[in-house]
């Protein structure tokens, strides 16, 4: 604001001495800076602020490292560039034909309009410039290291300063790709992703694309057997990515690019695993050789309350747990590390429930692929089997044991959430809409008239962001 009330006061104080716009004074109250009314320097302040409010709000979702341009530009970077071109001409033009009407006494337009048309472009300019000065000093961290919550003037003006012949180019593609996949596969963390900052949302986004391309691999191919060799093959990645030798770095590079599809090793190649354990990731693909089991032997796999809780723990409980170790790392709060393991174990009984709602809202589209994850004790129960399940998924008992799993997920959901609240400040609102985004979905299937979408409960466009906004209202 500061930068807009001196940068301004010089073009407004020289329009009002060339009486090009005057002040009538009964409109007035009276005091001025270098003859511009009070209530004039404070539309100044007025206006920068509502602007820049506004430019937040449209911007805040775009993860701006993703739209960097090195020196091998892409077809969306030629797009911007050209869209860069095109808005730099009608500034330019705006302020020529300003400068003209200034010249001639401001007869012919309403002068007025067009300088603070041009203000409030210069305006936007400037968050864009200060925008892609943090996406650079996010996107790299091998050229700056370390990147404070709030940096400097000076480290802002280095980072511009950076030639895109620096830039990696494999890391922004990266990026794009990952944050594609969260786009496609997941709407609602999609939209919590949004409230994360700086690299800690690079990382987790990255995380997420690394987890979903694991699941891919596992879940696209045609025979059990092929499922088997990824997961293998996943297996030795972690062992290069976890081992004490000085050059496994290049080992693990060389792996992924003679053992991965084209398409999917920079999500191998970017995943953070220098800031995460091992541990989680095992036991998610542990969670992944489950899933085949459905295929591989006579009877189903998730037998009963017990089974269902550890196959949850593994292909979600160790998602919740990573992401919590990412907060951790990127906000290195001294208050926090006391309870760090008391809420890094609420937050794995919270993927615990989130697993529980999206198995109770993908009964239909699991039946599709000849999985059934109700245990199987729940069906006796119920007088069914898993063979009734996969002919009529939408059954009024098949209903009733899907109400049953929501009433457990929301038991958890409800023991877990208070360890939200412990997180670090940068972080608690976000992680909030995250799991209420998710959780959301659960309350509409426990509702009347559920939504369907290719088998699946769907919550409305507006219903999400209503509750992302409540959900970053409590802070």
């Amino acid at each position: 604001m500061a930068i807009a009330v001196v940068s301004t006061t010089p073009w407004d104080s020289y329009l009002i001495h060339r009486r090009i716009w005057t002040y009538p004074s009964d409109a007035i109250v009276g005091p001025t800076l270098f003859s511009i009314p009070a209530e004039e320097v404070f539309f100044f302040v007025i206006q920068t602020y509502n602007t820049s409010l506004l430019y937040l709000f449209a911007s805040k979702p775009t993860l701006h490292p993703a739209y960097l341009c090195g020196e091998q530009p892409r077809d969306r970077s030629i797009r911007l560039s050209k869209w860069r071109w095109l808005g730099i001409l009608l500034l330019v033009a705006a302020i020529l034909t300003g400068a003209g009407l200034v010249v001639r006494g401001g007869q012919g337009l309403y002068l007025e309009a067009i300088f603070f048309l041009v203000t409030n472009a210069l305006i936007v300019l400037g968050l864009v410039a200060f925008d892609n000065a943090l996406a650079i000093l996010d996107a790299f961290p091998v050229l700056f290291p370390i990147v404070s919550a709030l940096p400097s003037p000076i480290q802002l003006v280095e980072a511009l300063l950076v030639s895109p012949a620096q830039y990696d180019d494999q890391r922004i593609a990266g990026l794009q790709e990952a944050l594609g996949r969260l786009r496609q596969k997941s709407r609602s963390f999609y939209l919590a992703s949004g409230c994360f900052q700086g690299r800690l949302r690079i990382d987790l986004v990255l995380l997420y694309s690394f987890c979903r391309v694991a699941d891919d691999l596992v879940d696209s191919v045609s025979s059990g057997a092929e499922a088997r060799h990824w997961i293998s093959k996943l297996n030795e990645f972690l062992d290069i990515c976890y081992s004490d030798t000085t050059t496994k770095s290049d080992a693990r590079d060389d792996f992924i690019r003679r053992t991965f599809p084209a398409k999917e090793q920079t999500a191998l190649l970017l995943l953070p695993t220098a800031h995460l354990p091992a541990q989680p990731f095992y036991d998610l693909l542990k969670g992944f050789e489950t899933d085949l089991d459905f295929s591989s032997k006579a009877e189903f796999p998730i037998a009963d309350t017990q089974t269902l809780h550890v196959y949850a723990s593994r292909v979600a409980g160790t998602v919740a747990e990573l992401c919590l170790e990412l907060v951790f790392h990127h906000t290195k709060d001294p208050a926090n590390e006391g309870q760090r393991g008391k809420i890094i174990q609420a937050g794995g009984h919270m993927g615990i429930a989130l697993q529980y709602i999206n198995i109770s809202r993908d009964i239909a589209v699991d039946a599709k692929m000849n999985r059934v994850y109700l245990p199987t004790e729940w069906l006796k129960s119920s007088d069914l089997s898993p063979k009734d399940v996969l002919q009529d998924p939408s059954s009024t008992r098949v209903e009733a044991l899907r109400q049953r799993l929501l009433s457990n997920a929301m038991t958890i959901y409800e023991e877990a959430k208070g360890a939200i609240e412990l997180l670090p400040s940068e972080s608690r609102a976000a992680m909030r809409v995250a799991v209420e985004s998710y959780v959301e979905i659960g309350r509409v299937l426990r509702g009347p008239g559920n939504q369907l979408k290719a088998g699946r409960a769907t919550v409305p466009k507006l219903k999400r962001l209503a509750v992302a906004w409540t959900a970053l209202r409590k802070g």
